[in-house]
């Protein structure tokens, strides 16, 4: 199927000032070209990240936006040039929806790195239209970041995947810490958190979750698998476990010191950072210098490492834990999702949802 002659009206729900509170906006799409893929939306996950441009923590936040980046879907047409993809097919499309094809991180494979990346909302298209996000009933996206769904995976299960799963999974490949018998170190136990245990305990290593109260030791370790759990503010057991972790995968999206964390390492350890915190963060140099130690951060993924990770998670019987809402009951999940109210995504039944049926 080629390109359409005109633009798609859709609604979605959006926030339209700070206050973060969504609700119904129509909004045209741009037709689809030649190179365009037109997904029904089925689920979108809901990330933490959702909260912090909805409510411009971040300071660039343009309205109104349709938030939404781990979207699954149904392709139901598609332009002249695509061969990867046809109607029918169930795919995802997550935080990235565009970049410059030029530069040295888009020529290795790492497009996430493009310093002309395009966000799936709240940024800009290169047709000068805003970019529109995945609570909606449609999107329309370039065919390089489109995956397919494998058939063993439920499509409900698959959005918080394309986020959460592809963050963890990023840097484990990255920094050569995919091999079995590593004993790591899982830094708060949200969306993100849970899905670290999940794929580290899939990869075989030995996994400590670390929390700032004991209420999460049953649901880690008889729920999830843990193999350890550390209450960050119990200084016996976290000076017991010191130089034990080969990494530590830390989570958490808000302010905290990091020098509690850093003795858990042994030489030449790493802290892996995932958590967009817009306050500098906190550590003294010999804690890093006398280990030999690393502080390092890592962005999603790529399109390539997305497809590797959901081959991985099929082949490994992986999905996330969710709890399905409708767009009616949005704006409660991100008030929930705010106070860490939720076990562990939530995820929006866009298609199922009356407003935009």
């Amino acid at each position: 199927m080629g390109s359409v002659s005109s633009e798609k009206t859709v609604t979605g729900y959006a926030a339209h000032d700070a206050s973060g509170i969504l609700t119904p906006f129509t909004y045209t799409l741009r037709q689809t070209g030649p190179e365009d893929v037109l997904i029904k939306v089925l689920y979108c996950g809901i990330c933490h990240t959702d909260i912090h441009q909805t409510k411009n923590h971040l300071g660039m936040s343009k309205y109104p936006m349709v938030p939404g980046h781990e979207v699954v879907g149904e392709v139901v047409e598609v332009g002249s040039d695509v061969t990867r993809f046809h109607t029918g097919d169930t795919v995802g499309a997550g935080v990235i929806v565009g970049c410059c094809r030029t530069c040295e991180p888009c020529k290795a494979n790492i497009e996430q790195y493009c310093s002309k990346r395009i966000w799936s909302y709240n940024d800009v298209y290169t047709d000068g239209k805003p970019t529109q996000g995945g609570f909606a009933s449609a999107m329309v996206v370039d065919q390089k970041f489109v995956v397919k769904i494998p058939a063993g995976l439920a499509a409900e299960q698959v959005g918080p995947l394309l986020c959460a799963g592809l963050t963890v999974y990023s840097p484990l490949k990255h920094f050569g810490l995919m091999r079995s018998g590593l004993k790591g170190g899982i830094l708060g136990l949200g969306g993100v958190g849970h899905m670290g245990v999940k794929i580290a305990k899939a990869m075989g290593h030995h996994v400590t979750v670390i929390s700032s109260s004991d209420r999460k030791r049953t649901e880690a370790m008889e729920h999830l698998g843990a193999d350890a759990y550390l209450v960050s503010s119990d200084e016996a057991a976290m000076g017991a476990a010191a130089e034990g972790l080969d990494y530590i995968i830390d989570t958490v999206p808000v302010f905290h010191p990091l020098e509690p964390y850093l003795p858990l390492l042994k030489v030449n350890g790493q802290i892996i950072l995932m958590g967009v915190i817009n306050q500098p963060m906190q550590f003294i140099t010999p804690m890093i210098m006398l280990g030999r130690k690393s502080i390092s951060g890592s962005f999603i993924g790529s399109m390539a490492e997305t497809e590797e990770m959901l081959e991985f998670c099929e082949k490994k019987g992986l999905s996330s834990m969710i709890e399905i809402v409708k767009l009616d009951q949005i704006n409660e999940a991100m008030e929930r999702l705010e106070r860490n109210d939720v076990r562990y995504r939530f995820v929006v039944d866009v298609a199922g949802s009356k407003q935009i049926a």
